[in-house]
C-alpha cells in the first residue's frame, strides 16, 4: 500500500476584510504592494510544502481579475520562482487555458521548465471558462470561453482543446512535427510549406533530418526544442469537472484527469476513466492516475468550520463560482444559506483531525486516487494558516490514508 500524492494548489486571492472593503480598494488587483506580497509570500507555502511531503505545488491560469481573485496570469513565471524553492516537490500548473494558447509557445516554455527543475515538472491544461478574458486571448481563433452546455461554443472549445493539448505532446514526443490541424497548422503556409527559407541549407546539414524538402529550399517540418528533461515528456493533468467527454479524452491519451466533482459523481466519472482506456489499451486500475480536488480546513467543531469559510472562502464562491455556475447559489438568500451550499457541495471539508481522516478514508475507499490536490484561497486564507493548515494534514492525516501502491503495480506490468 502507498500514501496520495499530494498537490498543493494556491488559487491566488488578494486579501481584503469583506467585499465591502474590496469595493472600497477598487482596483484591488492592481495594487501592486499587496500583490508583492502575496507574491514573495508563497515561496513560504511552497517551501513548507516541500518540506512537509508534498508532491508537487500548483498555481493555475487566469487574466484581469481587476477585482483580485484568481490573480495568477503567468503561470509558467511562476513555477520558474518556486523551482529556485523546493528540493524535492514538483511544480507545475492546472491549468494553461489551451484553447486560448499556442501550442508550440506552450511546449517550449513547459520544456524549459522541466529542465529548469530537473524533471520536477508536471504539465497541466484547462479549457478556460471565463470569457472576459477567454474570448480576448482566444480572439485570433475564436476560441471563446466553454459553457460546459455541449452547444456550438462549447463544442468549438473543447477541439480546440484538444488539438492544442495533443499538439504540444506531439511536439515533445516527436523529432519533428507538421500540423495539418483544423485551427493550427505548422509549418504555415501548409501545403506549400515555407518556400525559400534562406537558411534551408544550414537546417538541412545541421537541422533535425526531414525538415527541408528535397528541392533543399522549403521548410516541411519543424523541429521544436528543447526537448523535455523527462522522457518522453512531463506527467499530464487535465482540470475536469462533470463532462464525460473531458474524462475519456484523458483515459485515450494517459492524461490524469483532476475532479472538481463531489464524491458521487466522481466515482461514475472515474468507471468512464478506466472503461475508455481500456478500450485503448491502457489496463488502468480504478482510481491510478486520477486526482481528488478538496478544499481543506481543520475546524473545532461545526460552528468554526463555518467560520473559516466564511472568512476565507465564501466571497470567492459567491462572486466567481455562483457568478459562473448558478445552480451553486439557487435559493440562497441569507449569508447562512449560502455557507450552507458550500457546505453541502462536497468538496469542502472541515472538522477536527479524526473527522478529516473519516471523511477521506471514506472518500478513497470510494475511489483510491493515485493524487490528492488541496486548494487553499491563498491568501485570503492567510500564508500562515495554510502552512498551518497544511501541516496537519502531511503529519497527521496523510499518515492515516492508503492507496494501492500504483507505482509499483506499474513497475511490475
Amino acid at each position: 500500500m502507498a500514501k496520495p500524492k499530494v498537490i498543493v494548489q494556491m488559487y491566488p486571492v488578494l486579501p481584503a476584510e469583506d467585499e465591502d472593503d474590496r469595493a472600497a480598494k477598487r482596483p484591488i488587483g492592481r495594487n501592486g504592494d499587496i500583490y508583492n506580497q502575496v507574491l514573495h509570500g508563497s515561496i513560504d507555502i511552497v517551501k513548507a510544502a516541500d518540506q512537509l511531503g508534498a508532491w508537487a505545488v500548483s498555481t493555475i491560469e487566469h487574466h484581469l481579475h481587476s477585482e483580485g481573485y484568481e490573480l495568477a496570469p503567468n503561470p509558467g513565471v511562476i513555477n520558474a520562482m518556486w523551482s529556485q524553492h523546493v528540493e524535492n516537490a514538483r511544480v507545475g500548473t492546472i491549468g494553461y487555458v489551451a484553447a486560448t494558447r499556442d501550442p508550440i509557445r506552450m511546449a517550449e516554455e513547459m520544456a524549459v521548465l522541466d529542465h529548469m527543475t530537473n524533471g520536477k515538472y508536471f504539465a497541466g491544461f484547462a479549457r478556460g471558462y471565463q470569457a472576459r478574458w477567454a474570448h480576448i486571448l482566444g480572439q485570433y481563433v475564436d476560441a471563446q470561453a466553454t459553457s460546459s452546455d455541449g452547444g456550438a461554443v462549447d463544442e468549438r472549445n473543447r477541439e480546440l482543446f484538444e488539438e492544442r493539448v495533443l499538439q504540444v505532446v506531439d511536439c515533445w514526443r516527436e523529432e519533428t512535427v507538421a500540423f495539418d490541424g483544423k485551427y493550427y497548422k505548422a509549418p504555415y503556409p501548409y501545403d506549400s510549406g515555407v518556400e525559400n527559407f534562406p537558411a534551408a541549407g544550414v537546417a538541412q546539414r545541421m537541422g533535425a533530418p526531414g525538415e527541408i524538402d528535397a528541392d533543399g529550399s522549403t521548410v516541411r517540418r519543424v523541429s521544436v526544442v528543447p526537448k523535455p528533461y523527462q522522457d518522453p515528456h512531463p506527467p499530464v493533468f487535465v482540470a475536469v469537472s462533470s463532462s464525460p467527454d473531458s474524462i475519456r479524452f484523458c483515459a485515450r491519451n494517459g492524461f490524469s484527469p483532476v475532479y472538481f466533482t463531489p464524491t458521487d459523481h466522481l466515482v461514475e466519472l472515474a468507471n468512464v476513466y478506466v472503461e475508455e482506456g481500456r478500450k485503448h489499451g491502457r489496463d488502468l486500475q480504478f482510481g491510478a492516475n486520477q486526482t481528488i480536488v478538496r478544499w481543506p480546513h481543520f475546524s473545532r467543531d461545526k460552528a468554526h468550520f463555518r467560520q473559516q469559510l466564511s472568512d476565507y472562502d465564501a466571497e470567492f464562491y459567491k462572486n466567481i463560482y455562483g457568478s459562473f455556475f448558478p445552480f451553486l447559489v439557487d435559493g440562497v438568500e441569507t449569508h447562512d444559506d449560502l455557507i450552507d451550499s458550500m457546505v453541502g457541495t462536497g468538496i469542502f471539508i472541515g472538522g477536527s483531525v479524526e473527522d478529516t481522516i473519516a471523511e477521506w478514508k471514506q472518500t478513497l475507499e470510494r475511489i483510491p486516487a493515485e493524487y490528492i490536490c488541496l486548494i487553499w484561497h491563498y491568501a485570503m486564507c492567510p500564508k500562515e494558516t495554510v502552512i498551518e493548515e497544511l501541516e496537519i494534514f502531511m503529519e497527521k492525516v496523510l499518515p492515516e490514508l492508503e492507496i494501492p501502491d500504483y507505482d509499483q503495480l506499474q513497475a511490475a506490468e
